[in-house]
């Protein structure tokens, strides 16, 4: 019951953050889309861009985004599945015979 409960709550951790970023992404969309549509509007003779909710849309856009990916990063460096760009460097052990004796 206890692992049940454990992948319960990770599944949550990473739904969570993907409902932001989703939700966010729509902000940004609407915000776009309602700026379009009032140029098309002959009433309006200068349509204004909802720059705030673009702002918060794009924000909480790539909270979500960064904590699913910063997620996965940490998991495929933990698993050891990462390139080796990623990987922590060793120093090199020194060679044979280089004559310092």
């Amino acid at each position: 019951m206890k692992i049940i409960i454990s992948r319960l709550i990770a599944v949550l951790l990473l739904v969570i953050p993907g409902i932001a970023a989703a939700y966010g992404f729509l902000l940004m969309k609407d915000a776009i889309f309602d700026y379009f549509a009032d140029m098309g509007n002959v009433d309006l003779p200068n349509p204004d861009f909802a720059w705030a909710t673009f702002v918060i849309g794009f924000i909480v856009f790539l909270i979500g985004v960064g904590f699913i990916g910063g997620w996965i990063f940490y998991r495929d460096r933990k698993h050891n599945y990462l390139s080796s760009r990623f990987r922590p460097k060793r120093p090199r052990p020194p060679r044979a015979g280089s004559g310092t004796e």
